[in-house]
């Protein structure tokens, strides 16, 4: 009588492709849990940043990433004749749009565009809004922000469209006829914040920092991975091996 048992048994090529697969996988996750800290430590110093106390925006800005997320103060007039439409989150339900209006600075320091915020799609008329046309010299706070570039399957602008789907101080100045160079134009945006305007729209924006850490959902899925390649790799290798057991014999007898 036989028995079947199964022993751990792994062949060359299994184990081939098996460890390194598991290493990068192990690798990720802990790449990503790097990753999760250094994430972290950017949302705290973007949060230190936006509450700090507002500056006047410089002239000439050397650096401009060190000038993201801070709120700033800016003296000028704006052309108001010159002023784009964004495509825009819906706010409490309503669908519309940001209003970019570039800024003539009083400092000499060119022009800067501004997003003056949210305007519902019933109110797209200037007219419709004509309280909040500011006009002369003003002095406004913003937070300044970087253009971002275009997703992978995010549309591009077409400057000849009437609402534009995403900033671009360069392409949206050189549509407008505005000097598309440095320090003529800054290479920033500034939204304005909420409350500064007559009447209310356009209504301004709330500081807005947008950072997901999602990385120890993705250390915890790159490490799932690797637990599970391991059982599969054990469990596949697990060999049959059949062991011999001999039961209770009996004589024959010649010719019986």
């Amino acid at each position: 009588m036989t028995t079947a048992t199964r022993r751990f048994r792994p062949s060359l090529p299994a184990t081939l492709m098996t460890v390194p697969a598991v290493a990068l996988m192990l690798g990720l996750g802990t790449w990503q849990l790097q990753r999760m800290g250094w994430k972290a430590e950017l949302m705290e110093r973007v949060g230190e940043r936006v509450s700090a106390a507002p500056v006047p925006l410089p002239a000439v800005l050397e650096d401009p990433t060190a000038w993201e997320f801070r709120p700033v103060t800016l003296t000028g007039r704006f052309l108001n004749d010159k002023s784009l439409l964004l495509i825009a989150r819906p706010r409490q339900g309503q669908a519309g749009y940001e209003v970019m209006t570039p800024l003539q600075r009083s400092d000499g320091g060119g022009v800067v565009l501004v997003n003056r915020g949210f305007v519902p799609m019933d109110r797209r008329d200037p007219e419709s809004r004509a309280a909040g046309r500011v006009e002369g010299e003003t002095s406004l706070r913003g937070i300044v922000r970087l253009p971002q570039p275009a997703g992978l399957f995010q549309p591009g602008n077409s400057p000849g469209a009437e609402v534009w789907l995403r900033a671009d101080p360069l392409a949206m100045a050189a549509a407008l006829g505005l000097p598309a160079a440095p320090p003529m134009l800054a290479p920033v945006i500034v939204e304005a914040l909420p409350g500064q305007v007559p009447g209310g729209l356009p209504a301004g924006i709330e500081p807005r920092v947008e950072l997901p850490n999602n990385h120890l959902q993705y250390a915890l899925t790159w490490y799932g991975l690797a637990a599970t390649l391991v059982a599969v790799y054990v469990l596949s290798q697990r060999r049959r091996a059949d062991t011999r057991t001999d039961g209770p014999t009996h004589d024959r007898l010649p010719g019986a």
